[in-house]
């Protein structure tokens, strides 16, 4: 009786700490951390809304997946994850969207204004922009054919934007590998996560103007990049006169712009990356081409290693407790 007595007691004590560890927002209250059950009370259906509202959108367009991903990048590597790239214009605010790595190439506010519209039907002054945006990422990665993972959730939004911050820590598309290194790293983020992070390209396209010098005048002196298969590079010609054409669209993956998988990869090996940040992966780093080559025998690897890096990146910098706000609309702060 007393071996059961003291097993009782050692359930009961379980129990409580799982309690603890997956109920909501109420057992974190001032901890500043993010955890995937944050609206498990205050919004139960804040993850199906997300979902929903994503899936009519790719439905619509299958490049809205890519389109959503990116703008989660571009908002996670300026201030952190805090949903300031979804501001406008307006008062003290001048907008990220008009930055060098974002002007007329960043898309899908129209989908996330949706999705916030939604959140508020369901759960007003709730569930921030900031998570919202996280959710729709991992959401995108799922719906054409991506890994899943937990999303930690909490996030809150930022009151205020940087453009400087964008036009100096986005990685380019004509970047060196040792210049896109550095700007992963200063948010964090390591060599794995650069490879495994440039795989979103194997969903989305790239206009013309983002590869355009390694097609004529890839060093400055009017020469091609070498390192581009010919045949690959001829095809994008047509796509891609020397004058003109700058916002006509290429796949960054030539046989599966729609599809999630691990292609992109593959095509690096046959120096057929669309953009010299993607080629210089294979190129111009021993450790990295390494990890082309592993990503691309095994895409369960790469999905892995995706989604942990997309948590790791999703971590960067969040406002949380008391700091910043919850947007009511994701376009302007409350005040």
């Amino acid at each position: 009786m007393a071996r059961i007595g003291s097993y009782l007691v050692v359930l009961s004590l379980a129990c409580v700490l799982t309690l603890c560890i997956c109920d909501d927002e109420s057992n974190y209250g001032g901890q500043g951390k993010l955890f995937p059950r944050f609206y498990s009370s205050s919004c139960p259906k804040a993850e199906e809304i997300v979902r929903s509202v994503v899936a009519k959108a790719v439905a619509r367009e299958t490049r809205m997946a890519a389109s959503l991903m990116r703008l989660h990048f571009h908002d996670c590597f300026v201030q952190g994850c805090d949903g300031s790239l979804l501001l406008d214009n307006s008062g003290s605010i001048v907008t990220e969207k008009n930055s060098n790595p974002n002007s007329g190439s960043a898309r899908g506010f129209e989908v996330v204004d949706e999705i916030k519209s939604a959140l508020e039907n369901e759960c007003p002054n709730t569930v921030s922009c900031a998570d919202a945006l996280t959710l729709a990422a991992r959401d995108s990665s799922v719906l054409t054919g991506g890994p899943s993972w937990m999303v930690p959730l909490g996030r809150r939004d930022s009151t205020s934007a940087s453009v400087s911050g964008s036009n100096n820590n986005i990685p380019g598309p004509n970047n060196t590998f040792n210049t896109i290194l550095s700007r992963f790293n200063s948010q964090g983020l390591d060599l794995t996560d650069v490879v495994a992070l440039s795989g979103s390209h194997t969903i989305g396209f790239s206009r013309c103007t983002s590869f355009k010098q390694r097609l004529y005048d890839q060093s400055g002196n009017g020469s091609p990049d070498t390192t581009l298969e010919q045949s690959y590079a001829a095809n994008l010609r047509q796509r891609c006169p020397r004058s003109g054409g700058d916002q006509n669209l290429s796949e960054l993956d030539i046989n599966s712009a729609g599809r999630f998988d691990n292609s992109y990869f593959k095509y690096l090996i046959q120096n057929m990356g669309l953009l010299n940040s993607d080629q210089v992966l294979f190129s111009s780093n021993e450790e990295s081409r390494e990890l082309v080559k592993k990503y691309a025998e095994d895409q369960e690897d790469f999905f892995e290693q995706f989604a942990e890096s997309m948590v790791k990146m999703g971590n960067i910098s969040p406002l949380t407790g008391s700091s910043g706000e919850i947007r009511k609309n994701c376009r302007k702060i409350n005040s």
